[in-house]
């Protein structure tokens, strides 16, 4: 519910601004996306078997289950790894350098990033990898275990955690130190923070925002790699049930708390949302109001 919501009033506030959207902020509308989508795609599938003690479907459904959490999970660490990188391009750029990238340039980084995830996704159906349900039996996923003795499925575990994860991590670890070791020597320069410029205090909010999206990203997803990993060289027997069911909870939250770090960061997302709210707190007025001349105000306040 908490995914759901916010990351739709992230994609209704990019609707209405989408005139004035930056190139950059592109990226937070396709990582929303990523967020909602796994969220309708997965989600209720998953609860629903939760609430079975066991998984609802067969081999089919485990497989689009395992396909859209890969799809949706490799699209949100390419789109946090293209967010550093730009923020990286920016910080460390003229003014005129940084205009240089436009929004048909992320348009186009947009589309390799989902084109790069649907072919990691599609791999372990075409024979590199395999699907297959959790350990504790109520969602699906790479078929970690399977994996420790099997040479194909070992390449292709291999290939994915250094492609999908490490380098996509350390590079945006390396982004975020860049931009703050610029950060410091611009802030060295100016001995006085009354004479900071706007301009940079805002760009330094920017990234603060970005860095959280991204250590936010890391840290809820770190337990489930490492249980994942652990999975490939002993036997998934070896770990409770409830040591790997948690990581996984915790992975799925990555997709809920994006919309309230904007809250916090961003003042014309706060403004968005109040208008949002006020726009549904006076259709629900008008609707459950009595509108007859016996209730005048009640009419009034509702027009």
């Amino acid at each position: 519910i908490l995914t759901i919501l916010g990351n739709s009033a992230v994609l209704a506030t990019a609707v209405k601004r989408s005139s004035l959207l930056k190139s950059p902020e592109l990226l937070t509308v396709n990582l929303a996306v990523a967020d909602i989508g796994m969220a309708l795609s997965m989600y209720p599938l998953a609860i629903a078997s939760a609430w079975n003690h066991a998984w609802l479907g067969g081999d089919a459904s485990c497989v689009y289950y395992a396909l859209m959490g890969f799809l949706f999970g490799v699209c949100s660490m390419m789109t946090l790894c293209a967010m550093a990188v730009i923020r990286f391009l920016i910080t460390n750029s003229s003014k005129s350098n940084s205009n240089k990238i436009t929004k048909n340039t992320v348009c186009i980084l947009i589309a390799f990033i989902w084109l790069y995830s649907l072919l990691w996704a599609i791999l372990p159906l075409v024979g590199w990898g395999y699907y297959g349900p959790e350990p504790f039996g109520i969602s699906c996923t790479i078929a970690w275990s399977k994996f420790h003795n099997s040479s194909n499925g070992f390449s292709f575990i291999l290939s994915m955690f250094l492609l999908c994860t490490v380098l996509p991590a350390l590079t945006i670890v390396a982004c975020y130190l860049g931009i703050a070791w610029k950060v410091h020597k611009a802030y060295q320069e100016i001995q006085n923070i009354d004479r900071i410029p706007n301009a940079a205090k805002l760009e330094k909010k920017l990234t603060l925002m970005a860095v959280l999206i991204s250590v936010g990203f890391l840290s809820s997803w770190t337990p489930y790699a490492a249980t994942s990993f652990w999975s490939i060289f002993n036997s998934s027997d070896s770990l409770q049930p409830v040591v790997t069911l948690l990581p996984c909870l915790f992975a799925k939250s990555s997709t809920a708390y994006n919309p309230f770090i904007y809250y916090v960061f961003s003042k014309t997302f706060r403004c968005e949302v109040r208008k949002l709210q006020c726009c549904c707190a006076w259709r629900v007025h008008y609707f459950s109001s009595d509108n007859s001349a016996e209730n005048p105000v009640s009419t009034m306040w509702s027009g």
